[in-house]
């Protein structure tokens, strides 16, 4: 998570869309850079509005807007996927070592996700509360040029983008079953990225 304070803006790091180069190119210009535990850099709105909301709100920033990026979910999951491939989770419950793409999307549209398959929901990370707090802009991560010149214009400095935390390219294939099954328990991901400019 960045917080441009003057800018009245706090940009959500949404897991696997980006987020890591963000972080390189915009730290060293964001008025404060959540780093660790992933638990707050990767901060939902509802843990936005209950850990980071009340202290803007203290500070007079009551009106700090948040955005957000969201990627298409079939190319979400293929990252999560390939992501988990890497050798450092090997043996453990969240490795998809082993896996086909298409496994792991059934395993994650099923109603009991094990382990490697528990990787959240792009549509319940921004879901709005009950108080108004929610999210003023949201991007697609396949839209990076929107991304760049909003930010840009924003925080008033240009932005080199690095590419960073990128895996390994792989077949990220689906049978037609998996994907309407994907398609239809996941639905409110779909929907949340087409709203998405």
């Amino acid at each position: 998570m960045l917080v441009f304070w003057n800018a009245r803006l706090v940009m959500l790091a949404v897991p696997k869309t980006g987020s890591s180069a963000y972080e390189r190119a915009l730290a060293p210009h964001a008025s404060i850079s959540v780093l660790d535990p992933p638990e707050l850099k990767h901060a939902p709105v509802y843990r936005y509005n209950r850990f980071f909301r009340p202290m803007f709100d203290k500070m007079d920033r009551p009106d700090m807007e948040l955005m957000a990026v969201l990627r298409e979910p079939i190319s979400w999951l293929g990252s999560w996927y390939r992501y988990r491939q890497r050798s450092f989770l090997d043996g453990k419950p969240v490795s998809t070592k082993g896996l086909n793409f298409d496994d792991f999307v059934d395993a994650y549209a099923g109603g009991n996700r094990p382990a490697f398959a528990n990787v959240g929901s792009q549509a319940k990370f921004i879901e709005p509360r009950l108080n108004g707090t929610a999210v003023s802009h949201l991007f697609r991560y396949e839209n990076q040029a929107a991304i760049i010149a909003f930010l840009e214009n924003r925080i008033g400095q240009s932005i080199d983008l690095p590419r960073a935390n990128v895996s390994a390219a792989m077949p990220l294939d689906l049978s037609p079953r998996v994907e309407a099954k994907l398609r239809r328990n996941c639905a409110a991901d779909f929907a949340a990225w087409e709203r998405a400019t």
